[in-house]
């Protein structure tokens, strides 16, 4: 009885060897449901290198042209071409801003995102990467140019915006670039038009996008304590061209126009996702991130979505798109929450005044946060352990309690619990994921080794 005992526990262990070191087991199906974000560009030539992932891409574009949602998922073919390309790099893929393949980073985006949302979508997920950095160490730059910490009276004399101008003249590139969408902004093309808007806009999109935020935000927010230095800060971004116009549009109008261009669509749409109000944070911003608001705002300049000052005040900070939510009819409650994301934003309102006073609230950076809504996913059936609830944290571990008595450097007992090391089972949650990972699809060495010391042991014990 012994025998067969012991004969039986050498079979189960000889297999389970057998799973841990097979290399199928470290390159495992599990894996391929995720992988590394990478940028769009990057994603779509691995796609194109696999033909079943380039035809069901190929297949999805057709799929959503010229059709909405429900339409396309009604369809088999489209729907297998969805679920192949969820699998993808393609679907989780990002864009970073004034990359080289900007323009065709986001196209590849929202060719496979367009589609996918049910009708019109107040707040689109942003298609560029997280921020993660701080504005720290500006604000302590800003703070030397808007006089923290200097003689009072010197600093309320000061012109904070003109001496960030002066800034920008000492750097070759800023001076350079500053003197060139100037120069373009202020071309009278004939009586009747003022201007060349689109050129105008293109050359501040230069601008804002190769010149270091260092000098760019000590331009577009500095501090002000009078009239003059609060209107210098406003035609910044020389207005009368770039920014108004001879009537305002409707704000929903103007809304559609800018999500026709796949670039002024996506400056838009990271402008909510960092600089939308939140109640639950203490600076009112996304995971408490001035920086990621402030270069959201910045990004949309040169767009027909042009934010600017609406006034001269030194105190009151108050901007705006132009446009406004007159014949708006029964869509006047939608233009008035657009509208308000920009006029009565605490986030934004409180990112300008803190760079301009030089300061940051003071906190542990946070992941980045994305209120915005995201793309649903085609459900499958998840291939969860019935133990599992859906309610499992992200990258957290169910452990069944036992190590090995190698890891514990502990002498061999004959405990019962030693036993009970074959049933551990620990499952890994990947983060944005619904896949679940058992320990032997990782590329782990120490499991057959430290198999092989129970076994030692179990045999010493059978052997008593």
């Amino acid at each position: 009885m012994i025998l067969a005992n012991a004969f039986c526990l050498l079979f189960f262990l000889d297999e389970t060897l057998r799973s841990l070191a097979s290399p199928s087991s470290l390159q495992g199906p599990e894996l391929h449901g995720w992988r590394p974000p990478v940028d769009c560009v990057r994603a779509n030539e691995l796609c194109a290198a696999e033909s079943n992932c380039s035809s069901r891409y190929r297949t999805l574009r057709q799929c959503l042209a010229g059709r909405d949602r429900n339409t396309m998922l009604a369809n088999k073919e489209c729907q297998a071409a969805l679920e192949v390309l969820q699998e993808s790099p393609l679907y989780d893929c990002r864009c970073k801003r004034g990359m080289k393949k900007e323009l065709q980073c986001l196209q590849i985006y929202w060719s496979i995102h367009l589609g996918l949302t049910e009708g019109e979508e107040f707040y689109e997920a942003s298609p560029y990467e997280p921020v993660t950095s701080r504005l720290s160490d500006i604000f302590r730059l800003a703070s030397i140019f808007s006089g923290t910490g200097a003689d009072p009276v010197v600093s309320a004399k000061s012109n904070h915006c003109l001496d960030a101008a002066k800034a920008c003249n000492l750097n070759d590139n800023c001076k350079k670039l500053r003197s060139s969408y100037i120069s373009i902004c202020n071309r009278e093309i004939s009586p009747t038009e003022r201007c060349n808007r689109r050129k105008c806009h293109k050359a501040l999109r230069q601008f804002f996008d190769r010149v270091p935020s260092e000098y760019t935000y000590r331009m577009l927010f500095c501090s002000c304590q009078d009239q003059a230095c609060a209107e210098r800060r406003r035609q910044t971004i020389l207005p009368s061209c770039s920014y108004e116009d001879k009537e305002k549009p409707n704000c929903l109008d103007l809304r559609g126009v800018c999500r026709t261009d796949h670039l002024c669509r996506s400056r838009l749409a990271d402008f909510h996702a960092n600089c939308r109000a939140s109640y639950q944070t203490v600076t009112s911003c996304p995971a408490d991130n001035y920086q990621a608001c402030l270069g959201s705002y910045a990004g949309m300049i040169g767009f027909d979505m042009t934010p600017n000052y609406v006034d001269s005040s030194p105190t009151g900070i108050v901007v705006s798109p132009w446009c406004s939510c007159r014949g708006s009819g029964n869509m006047e409650e939608e233009c008035e929450k657009f509208l308000r994301d920009f006029t009565e934003n605490p986030c934004l309102r409180n990112a300008i005044q803190a760079f301009g006073n030089g300061t940051d609230v003071n906190v542990s950076p946070k992941g980045p946060s994305f209120q915005a809504t995201q793309a649903p996913r085609v459900e499958k059936t998840p291939s969860l352990p019935d133990d599992l609830s859906d309610s499992t944290s992200l990258g957290t571990s169910v452990i069944t309690t036992c190590t090995s008595v190698q890891e514990q450097g502990l002498k061999a007992n004959n405990s019962k619990e030693l036993s009970m090391c074959f049933t551990e089972l620990t499952t890994n949650i990947i983060p944005g994921s619904n896949k679940v990972i058992k320990p032997n699809s990782g590329p782990s060495r120490a499991r057959p080794s430290a198999a092989l010391t129970v076994l030692s042991v179990l045999m010493l014990k059978l052997a008593l």
